[in-house]
């Protein structure tokens, strides 16, 4: 097979995060209009219909007990987190609730060292020092702007969302030793669909027929950006692509600013400066790769 320069890895890498970029706006949209849950359901159940043909035609085995108990329980703790990734981005601008989705890497560094029994490096400390006076910064610039209890609440929402994507990706660590990215995927949609259809009685309602379009694209969406990343990583080396994660900080401040008249602080700024400045610092020298820091890779 003939190799791939770093070069073409990192713009496949980069067309993946505008895409995710883009879904997070279409998301947004939707759950601005019709409510994060309805928004986030409807996803789910147009990436089954979406992934499932293909994962069927595969002819491949069940997943066995093992795999279908992570599936099952990182599909609770990934769904729980775009939900409340979304309710929040539809209380903040997208470039200030992308840059708090930032935190999660560093939050993932600390759960694997309780979970997993791996070693906390100084690095981790000083970057996690780092990154949460960039969390400061933006709750600054909150107070500056007198923002409202909503905006505060979007904010809260968004962090917990990272903590609870942390340890999806824990999980996901384990997740990958016994399936492929398309099951995963499948079986996230399968489980966070699931849950959510319990509530949808009284939470959701069936889409308007004009925004079945959005639904389904924001879920192609995300299965190729998902694609992308995954081919990315694997032809080239983690250190070379993942500044390129970043990126979706530059794509959620366009994307707020021309699709929902959002502008971008310099408090947000600063304190998105910082959050990458302090995950920078903490992989440093690290061997281990770091995974996607946006919302769809869950």
């Amino acid at each position: 097979m003939k190799p791939v320069s770093a070069n073409l890895a990192f713009a496949v890498a980069a067309v993946g995060i505008a895409s995710y970029s883009v879904m997070d706006a279409i998301m947004k949209d939707m759950s601005i209009l019709h409510g994060a849950y309805s928004a986030v359901l409807w996803r789910s159940v147009a990436g089954v219909a979406l992934l499932g043909p293909v994962f069927l035609a595969r002819r491949k085995a069940w997943p066995g007990r093992a795999a279908l108990t992570l599936h099952v329980a990182r599909g609770a703790v990934a769904g729980a987190s775009v939900l409340l990734f979304f309710w929040g981005l539809v209380r903040v601008p997208m470039a200030q609730g992308v840059a708090l989705t930032f935190l999660a890497p560093l939050i993932a560094l600390f759960l694997a060292a309780a979970t997993l029994g791996e070693q906390i490096r100084r690095a981790a400390i000083g970057g996690s020092v780092i990154a949460s006076i960039g969390v400061l910064v933006i709750a600054a610039g909150q107070v500056q702007a007198h923002a409202s209890a909503q905006v505060v609440l979007g904010s809260v929402a968004v962090v917990l969302a990272s903590i609870l994507y942390a340890g999806s990706l824990i999980l996901l660590r384990k997740q990958a030793q016994v399936a492929d990215p398309l099951e995963v995927a499948l079986f996230t949609s399968i489980v966070l669909g699931g849950m959510l259809l319990v509530g949808a009685p009284w939470f959701s309602a069936i889409p308007p027929l004009d925004y079945v379009p959005h639904i389904f694209g924001a879920a192609v969406l995300g299965s190729l950006s998902a694609m992308a990343l995954a081919w990315a990583y694997g032809h080239a080396e983690a250190q070379v692509l993942a500044p390129v994660e970043y990126t979706a900080f530059v794509w959620a401040a366009l994307l707020g600013w021309w699709v929902f008249g959002e502008g971008v602080s310099l408090y947000t700024v600063a304190g998105a400066a910082l959050i990458i400045a302090g995950c920078i610092f903490a992989v440093r020298g690290s061997t281990t790769a770091p995974a996607p820091q946006t919302e769809a890779a869950a």
